[in-house]
C-alpha cells in the first residue's frame, strides 16, 4: 500500500503541476481551491483516469462478435479458450501455442471481456523490441476503433522513445516523444498526456511498447511507484516471454508480483515455453519431471489452478530438417540460398552475429553477379543491395522492415524467388512467410520461432519441392561443438565465449534433436522438442555423457545463472518492505545507469553534424545507436561528431581514434 500510494502522489504531483489546467494567475473570487477542484476533474479525465463516460456508453454485447472485432471468419482453439473457457479471474494466465496461431487475437479479445466486466480500465501490450511495438501498435489500434464508439474512443499510445507516440511509425529526434507541451490547447484536441514522456507512457489507458517500459516499474530507478502504481488499473501483456535471461526474467517475476499484489492481472504469451518458467511465472514452484513436462498439452492456456487443453488451432505444419556442417563455409551456404532462390523459392538465411550475416551477404553478392544474372533474387532497399540486422539507424531500420514484409509478407507477390539475410531482427513479429530457412544452430525454443517464419501462410502456389516446409541448421565444420569449450574468442556467438547464446549443454541437445528427427510436426512436437533440450534433467544427461569439460562448461553456466539473479535480486524493489522500517526509510542506491543498462545491450548514440544522408533514401541520420563493447576504453564525445562521405554511399567518423563506417551494410567497424 505504502509503495503504491507513494506512486500515487507522483502521479498527482506531476497532474496538478500542469500550469494550463492549474494556472497561476486569474484566480477567481470563489477561491482557489473550487478552481482547483473543478480543474482536477477535468484533468483526470483528459489523461483518461476517469473513465465514467466511456463505461457508461460502452456495448459490452459487441465483445461477442468475433467477426467485427477482427474481420476473420471464426475464432479458433487458442483463441477461444484464452478469451472464453479461462476465467477471467484469475491472476496470471499464460497463453501457449505455436507462432502464428492467433495469440495477440486471443490476448485482445480477453482485454475487451476484462474490461466489460470491469476488472481492468485498459491495457499495457509489451513487447520484446522497439520494431516488434511498432509493429503491433497497428493491430492494437484497429481493434481498439472495431472495440469502442466514436467521441469514447481511446488512443493507443506507442509507447516507444524516439516515435510518434500517438501516431505511430515516425523516428522523432532526441529520443523525444510526440505531443510536446508547448502546443497551446492541444490537450483540447485530445492528445494524450501520457504520450509526452517516457515516464508516463504506463499512464496511458491503451499503450503498446517494449518490455522494459513496465520492468522499470518494479526497479529500483527514478519514477518506478508512478509506474507500478498507474500500470495496476490495466491489464499487463507480456508477448514473446521466455526464460533464456535469467535477470530479465527476475525482474519480470517481481514485476508480476507487485502487479498482482495490486489486484492487477497480466496475461503472457509464448511459442516455446518451458515448463521450469511457466510454474515460476505462475507462481507455483517446484519443477516436474522431464517425463511429466513433456506430457503437458501443447497449445494450451495455463492459470495458477491447472492447465487447459486447446486441441487444434488449424496451423499443423511439417517441416523438413537437417544439418549441415557449414556455420563457417560462408561460398557453401550462399550456393544452397541461390540454388533454392532460382527455383522460385523465398529464402530467409538467419545468422547469429552481424559479422556472419554480413560475411554471407557478400558472398551472396559476389556469387550473384557477373553474368549469372540472379541479381534481382537479392534483397534490396530502393534498389540498394542489403541486409537486414539492428546496426541500422532508426529510419533505415523502417525501410528495411517495410520492405521485408513487401517481399515475404502475406500481400506479397507469390512469384518469384528472393533471399533476405539477417539476424535475429528476422525472427521476431514480422508476420512473413518463407518457403527455405536456413540458420545458424540455436537454442530450439529460439529454432522454432525461426521455423515460425516458414510456411506462415497458407499458399497453394508454392515452387515446385517446397510444398513442404525445408529448415536446414549451419553447425560448426564436423558437427562437435566441444571444441567451442576451449575456444578463446567468439564464434559465431556460441558458447563460453560468445555473447549470444553461451550454453553448450542446450545447443547440443538441439543438435541431437535435429539428427534425430528428420521432420518436425509443428505444433504437435513443440513439447517434446522443448523440454529435451531445455530441461535440467535432459542437460545434466549431457553433462555424464560428454564427461568432465562438458562438466566443468555446466558449472560455469550455472554460476553465470546464479550471477544475474543475484543482481537482479539486488536491482528490484521489496514492495513487502516499509517506509518505516526499523533501518529506516526505502532508499534506493545511486547506480540508476547501470540497472537500466541490464535490461539491454548498453549503448551510447553517436550524434552527426552535419547530418549524413542515409544509404537508401537519402534522408538525414542525426545519430546511430553503437554498443559500449566497440568503445571500450574510449571516452564517448559529448557534442557531435563530423561524418566523412566516403566513396559508394555511406559515410565514416571516428571516435577516440577507432574508425567506424556506415553505409548499406549497417554499422561497423574500420
Amino acid at each position: 500500500f505504502q509503495h503504491h500510494f507513494l506512486g500515487l502522489c507522483n502521479l498527482a504531483d506531476w497532474i496538478g503541476s500542469n500550469e494550463e489546467w492549474f494556472p497561476y494567475k486569474g484566480v477567481p473570487d470563489d477561491g482557489y481551491i473550487v478552481r482547483a477542484r473543478r480543474q482536477a476533474e477535468y484533468a483526470i479525465g483528459k489523461v483518461g483516469l476517469d473513465i465514467g463516460a466511456q463505461r457508461a456508453v460502452f456495448d459490452a454485447g459487441g465483445v461477442s462478435d468475433f467477426t467485427a472485432l477482427f474481420s476473420l471468419d471464426a475464432p479458433n482453439a487458442i483463441q477461444r479458450v484464452a478469451a472464453w473457457d479461462a476465467p477471467l479471474g484469475e491472476p496470471v494466465v499464460i497463453i501457449e501455442s505455436e507462432t502464428g496461431s492467433g495469440k495477440t487475437e486471443a490476448a485482445l479479445w480477453r482485454w475487451a471481456r476484462m474490461y466489460a466486466a470491469g476488472l481492468v480500465d485498459g491495457m499495457y501490450f509489451a513487447l520484446p523490441t522497439r520494431a516488434a511495438a511498432v509493429q503491433i501498435h497497428r493491430r492494437v489500434a484497429q481493434f481498439v476503433e472495431r472495440l469502442f464508439p466514436d467521441g469514447h474512443r481511446p488512443e493507443v499510445v506507442l509507447a516507444v522513445p524516439g516515435y510518434d507516440a500517438g501516431a505511430g511509425g515516425g523516428g522523432l529526434p532526441d529520443y523525444a516523444a510526440g505531443y510536446d507541451s508547448s502546443h497551446d490547447g492541444h490537450y483540447d484536441r485530445g492528445r494524450p498526456w501520457a504520450a509526452e514522456r517516457p515516464k508516463r507512457f504506463l499512464a496511458a489507458q491503451v499503450a503498446v511498447g517494449t518490455v522494459d517500459q513496465a520492468m522499470l516499474g518494479a526497479l529500483q530507478v527514478r519514477n518506478a511507484h508512478l509506474r507500478s502504481s498507474i500500470l495496476a488499473r490495466n491489464l499487463l501483456v507480456v508477448d514473446e516471454v521466455h526464460a533464456s535471461d535469467v535477470y530479465m526474467g527476475a525482474v519480470l517475476q517481481r514485476l508480476l508480483a507487485a502487479h498482482g499484489g495490486a489486484g492487477g492481472y497480466a496475461l503472457l504469451m509464448s511459442a516455446t515455453l518451458g515448463s521450469a518458467a511457466r510454474e515460476r511465472w505462475l507462481g507455483r514452484g517446484g519443477e516436474l519431471s522431464l517425463d511429466a513436462a513433456v506430457d503437458k498439452a501443447y497449445p494450451a492456456v495455463s492459470t495458477a489452478s491447472g492447465v487447459v487443453r486447446v486441441g487444434e488451432n488449424g496451423q499443423r505444419k511439417k517441416v523438413s530438417i537437417s544439418a549441415a556442417p557449414e556455420m563457417r563455409d560462408f561460398d557453401g551456404v550462399a550456393r544452397r540460398a541461390l540454388d533454392a532462390a532460382r527455383a522460385g523459392a523465398k529464402v530467409l538465411v538467419i545468422r547469429n552475429t552481424v559479422d556472419y550475416a554480413i560475411n554471407t551477404q557478400q558472398r551472396v553478392e559476389e556469387l550473384a553477379g557477373g553474368d549469372t544474372g540472379d541479381a534481382e533474387l537479392l534483397f534490396d532497399v530502393k534498389g540498394i543491395r542489403t541486409l537486414h540486422h539492428g546496426r541500422f539507424a532508426a529510419g533505415d531500420r523502417r525501410l528495411l522492415d517495410a520492405r521485408v514484409q513487401a517481399l515475404l509478407g502475406k500481400d506479397a507477390p507469390a512469384a518469384g524467388g528472393v533471399i533476405v539475410v539477417g539476424t535475429q531482427t528476422l525472427e521476431q513479429s514480422l508476420d512473413i512467410d518463407a518457403d527455405l530457412l536456413i540458420t545458424d544452430l540455436c537454442p530450439v525454443d529460439v529454432l522454432l520461432q525461426r521455423i515460425g517464419r516458414l510456411h506462415r501462410h497458407s499458399r497453394s502456389d508454392r515452387p515446385a519441392g517446397y510444398g513442404e516446409a525445408q529448415c536446414i541448421v549451419l553447425t560448426p565444420a564436423d558437427g562437435d561443438l566441444s571444441g567451442l569449450l576451449k575456444q578463446t574468442a567468439n564464434v559465431n556467438g556460441l558458447g563460453p565465449n560468445g555473447y549470444v547464446y553461451r550454453s553448450l549443454h542446450i545447443l547440443e541437445a538441439t543438435r541431437r534433436l535435429i539428427n534425430r528427427h528428420s521432420v518436425w510436426q509443428i505444433p504437435d512436437m513443440n513439447r517434446k522438442l522443448v523440454e529435451r533440450a531445455t530441461h535440467p534433467a535432459a542437460l545434466a544427461e549431457i553433462s555424464a555423457e560428454l564427461g568432465e569439460d562438458w562438466q566443468a562448461h555446466a558449472a560455469d553456466t550455472e554460476g553465470g545463472y546464479i550471477a544475474d539473479a543475484m543482481a537482479a535480486s539486488s536491482a528490484v524493489i521489496n514492495f513487502g518492505k516499509s517506509f518505516f522500517a526499523d533501518n529506516g526509510d526505502v532508499v534506493f542506491p545511486g547506480n540508476e545507469e547501470n540497472i537500466r543498462t541490464r535490461l539491454g545491450e548498453e549503448r551510447v548514440d553517436i550524434a552527426f553534424d552535419p547530418a549524413p544522408a542515409s544509404p537508401f533514401d537519402g534522408a538525414p541520420i542525426d545519430k546511430v545507436a553503437m554498443s559500449l563493447r566497440w568503445l571500450a576504453g574510449v571516452a564517448i564525445p559529448e557534442g557531435a561528431m563530423a561524418p566523412e562521405a566516403v566513396g559508394g554511399g555511406g559515410f565514416e567518423f571516428e571516435v577516440g581514434g577507432r574508425r567506424f563506417r556506415y553505409g548499406r551494410l549497417g554499422l561497423r567497424r574500420g
